[in-house]
């Protein structure tokens, strides 16, 4: 397996290339499995089997898909790119190869790497999951204005390891490689696992005699901005903070300890202030205020005081720091000079006040009017992310997702240190408008610290060889203005390096940065702009053949045993977050039951999951979930249809009844389809499924969204979403049903058992000789788990969280006989006497 990274101008193309060979003496399935940056565009992919390449060609999606469709109807394809992980998509392929045959693979994608706090930063990800006889990452880099440093480090680079990254630098080339011999890989003397399992990063930063670099090529040119040594412009900063029910527990706790972390940070030059909004709207002071240390120290106690209440009045809370900020500038109140900053933090949907999100988005568009940006941060999965996304564009800022895990906190604060050093507003970039043609973006509100401002351009005249730019911008103590200008001979020379460069980069780097920015301006975008942003990136994608989300690549294979055709797409936000719901990255186990009841169990580091049904009588009561340490239990009583139905041989049932309790809070929920009973010691409270409701009282956190589901969250353990199925009142078998889901089940203590309990902790399995089953769409196959062999068949069972009527298919393997060889035991263990 060899990496080789070339990176000629801050723009990155990088070509990943695997060799696998067959030395058993049957036909083997071969997997070509690597993890790319979120930000990067696939251009390339091939596999040669024995001398024979199979070619992946990019085309629109849409024709993708009707050549795909064929192969789907016949239930053999596979999707080859998906979400992974915070910053990574994962490309998977597999091929059956012959004995003793030979297979590579080679995948290309290129991104142009982002300055952040002063360094480019490229990282790949390293896994081979095997040890390799031939691994080698190599990484040439050629910048015309020279290189000032350059390291190379991996989150699994022991000190052993450390010896073999080779690194060198001087004047505009830098070479680093990594080459461990097998014995190297090894996790011990005589293992076989290997130690490669991570990130392996590269930062370098160049030199800056000048604010600005200009290179010319073939007919376009890159623009690099990154002025130093300016002074620090004062901040005007705004935090807009959701407080409502659903932050409960660990989010809240981590905004303090981020915000706190902030303050520690804030200059004492700045001016700032906080809102928060639940039900109700609330600030710490009526105006903006001076960062003092008095006010500081203020500020600090406000923010360890700060706690949860009501439900989400999104509108209220954004317009109210708008205003404020507003009101700041026309009363004087700060600096004429000064960057003004609204970060505004939510974990879910506007509920309180205005929550229709396009009458939001219309009032903060022109209250804002492009004044100063708006950054908005979505805590988790719940958040409409498109709507902050869309919002946040709209006013000169960026959306960013705070996953929810143990470092969230940093992720908050990681987010603010990029944006809390604003050296310039109002920047901007001027070029001769008879000279040049499709510009990319050459205004920018602010210019961050550590940072860098890139525009690139086509020339109308191809042989045009010199520019002039004209630079303005507004600073701590006066305006910037200045004309700086170029010619071709000064970059002709990279062409000389051809060890280092590829093909026309600069015109690739316009490409790709024209292509992004068309789809940043498709999401805030509608009707017939948006239809020619689209239409506008489709051609450039397919000109210059990036996989983005307006393409896809098929990858055609042999036509032989089992091979199957696949599409790679690029997965977008809302997929991306649909996905890492049910296969996030951090150790939270996705499990429910719905239906007649199917258990579904996934099992992130496979991306896959397995499912079972329980078959016994109507009012049995099962025990699915049950802690001892945090004193949770969830018990479900069954339900069956109206009347038998004469023609089946099982009859249906399902979940009419569930019991939620934590005997150590004296707290129980009852929930059917009828009505929610909450009982708190002897109190009991009642709703029914036509109410809306965010309860929250001690160790409870309860929201009812009306005739849908409910979302439920016990002490700091995990939380539950019960979905409500009804059918039509007068359907002569069915009746209405309830479904579980457990979100964040790693709350729980490593003792919890039950039908679903037992599979809050990670869960392995292999599976074997995959063939034929009695369904010919549904294969079956051999799975070892948990010592056992048992016989699994390939389906699908739906999940209904985010479509109670129609539900989203998720692929499972399915275990036959009421989960036997599976579940610990045999299913009627976990037969209780009663709900509670």
């Amino acid at each position: 397996m060899k990496i080789d990274s070339k990176i000629t101008s801050r723009f990155a193309h990088n070509v990943i290339t695997s060799r696998a060979v067959n030395r058993g003496n049957v036909h083997k399935e071969v997997f070509f499995d690597v993890e790319l940056p979120k930000t990067a565009f696939i251009t390339n992919f091939s596999m040669t089997i024995d001398g024979v390449t199979y070619p992946g060609i990019i085309k629109e999606k849409e024709v993708a898909k009707k050549q795909y469709e064929k192969a789907v109807s016949k239930g053999q394809t596979a999707g080859l790119v998906k979400a992974s992980g915070r910053k990574t998509e994962k490309f998977t392929v597999s091929v059956n190869i012959e004995a003793a045959s030979k297979v590579t693979f080679e995948l290309t994608y290129e991104e142009l790497l982002k300055r952040q706090f002063g360094k480019y930063e490229m990282f790949i990800k390293v896994k081979p999951k095997q040890l390799v006889k031939d691994f080698e990452i190599e990484v040439n880099i050629f910048e015309p204005q020279g290189i000032t440093e350059l390291e190379a480090e991996g989150t699994f680079i022991t000190n052993d390891l450390q010896n073999i990254i080779k690194k060198t630098f001087s004047g505009e080339k830098g070479h680093i490689s990594f080459k461990p011999t097998l014995d190297q890989q090894r996790t011990c003397a005589n293992c076989s696992q290997s130690v490669l399992d991570g990130d392996f990063t590269v930062k370098y930063d160049v030199k800056r005699t000048t604010p600005d670099n200009l290179q010319i090529v073939n007919g376009y040119f890159v623009h690099f901005f990154a002025p130093t040594n300016l002074p620090k412009l004062p901040k005007n900063v705004i935090f807009v903070i959701d407080i409502s029910g659903s932050m409960s527990g660990r989010e809240i706790e981590q905004t303090r300890e981020a915000l706190l972390k902030i303050l520690d940070d804030i200059k004492e030059d700045d001016f700032f202030n906080f809102i928060l909004f639940g039900s109700e709207v609330h600030t710490w002071k009526d105006a903006l205020i001076k960062a003092t240390p008095e006010n500081l120290d203020e500020a600090r106690k406000f923010v360890r005081g700060i706690d949860t209440e009501g439900m989400t009045n999104l509108h209220g809370g954004i317009m109210r720091g708008i205003d404020m900020l507003n009101a700041a500038h026309e009363g004087n109140l700060v600096p004429k000079r000064s960057a003004s900053i609204i970060i505004m933090l939510t974990d879910g949907q506007p509920n309180v006040g205005i929550s229709n999100t396009n009458d939001i988005q219309a009032h903060v568009k022109k209250a804002i009017e492009g004044k100063y940006p708006l950054y908005n941060l979505g805590f988790g999965y719940g958040v409409d992310y498109n709507f902050l996304e869309k919002m946040a564009l709209e006013n000169k800022g960026l959306a960013r997702r705070i996953y929810p895990d143990s470092d969230s906190a940093l992720q908050l604060q990681g987010f603010y240190d990029e944006v809390s050093n604003p050296m310039l507003t109002d920047v901007e970039l001027n070029y001769p408008e008879n000279e040049i043609s499709d510009l990319t973006k050459n205004s920018f509100k602010h210019f961050y610290d550590g940072s860098e401002i890139v525009v690139a351009g086509r020339f109308i005249d191809n042989n045009q060889n010199s520019l002039t730019v004209d630079v303005r911008g507004e600073g701590a103590n006066d305006a910037l203005s200045y004309t700086t200008q170029q010619d071709a001979e000064q970059t002709a020379k990279a062409f000389q390096e051809q060890q280092y460069i590829f093909g026309d980069y600069i015109e690739r780097l316009w490409a790709y940065l024209t292509i992004e920015q068309l789809l940043e301006k498709r999401i805030a975008a509608t009707g017939e702009e948006k239809e020619n942003l689209t239409a506008e990136a489709l051609d450039l994608s397919l000109k210059y053949k990036f996989v983005t989300p307006l393409t896809s690549m098929v990858v055609t294979k042999p036509e032989d045993y089992e091979n199957q055709d696949g599409i790679a797409d690029k997965p977008i936000e809302a997929e991306a977050a649909r996905l890492s719901y049910l296969h996030t990255t951090q150790p939270t186990w996705y499990t429910s039951v719905d239906g007649d009841p199917h258990f579904i169990i996934s099992v992130p580091q496979k991306e896959d999951a397995i499912c079972f049904n329980i078959n016994e009588n109507p009012g049995a009561v099962l025990n699915l979930i049950n802690d001892p340490v945090t004193g949770i239990t969830v018990n479900g009583e069954l339900i069956g249809d109206k009347r038998a139905n004469s023609d089946a041989k099982i009859q249906n049932t399902y979940f009419g009844k569930l019991g939620i309790a934590n005997k150590h809070l004296d707290l129980k929920l009852t929930v059917t389809p009828e009505k929610i009973t909450v009982q708190n010691g002897d109190e009991k409270t009642g709703f029914t499924w036509l109410d809306s409701v965010t309860l929250q009282q001690e160790g409870l956190t309860l929201i009812i969204n009306r005739k849908k589901n409910l979302v439920l969250k016990m002490g700091s353990g995990a939380s539950f979403v019960i979905v409500l199925h009804q059918v039509w009142k007068k359907h002569p078998l069915h009746q209405d049903f309830l479904g579980l889901y457990t979100l964040e089940s790693d709350k729980l203590s490593e003792q919890t058992h039950g039908l679903l309990g037992q599979f809050f902790h990670p869960i392995d399995f292999t599976i074997l000789e995959i063939h034929p089953g009695s369904d010919p769409k549904k294969p079956d196959a051999t799975m070892i788990v948990k010592n056992n062999e048992l016989t699994v068949t390939r389906g699908w069972q739906k999940d209904y969280r985010t479509d109670p009527n129609h539900g989203v298919d998720v692929p499972c393997w399915f275990v036959h006989d009421n989960g036997a060889g599976l579940i610990d035991g045999v299913h009627t263990d976990y037969i209780v006497s009663s709900l509670f």
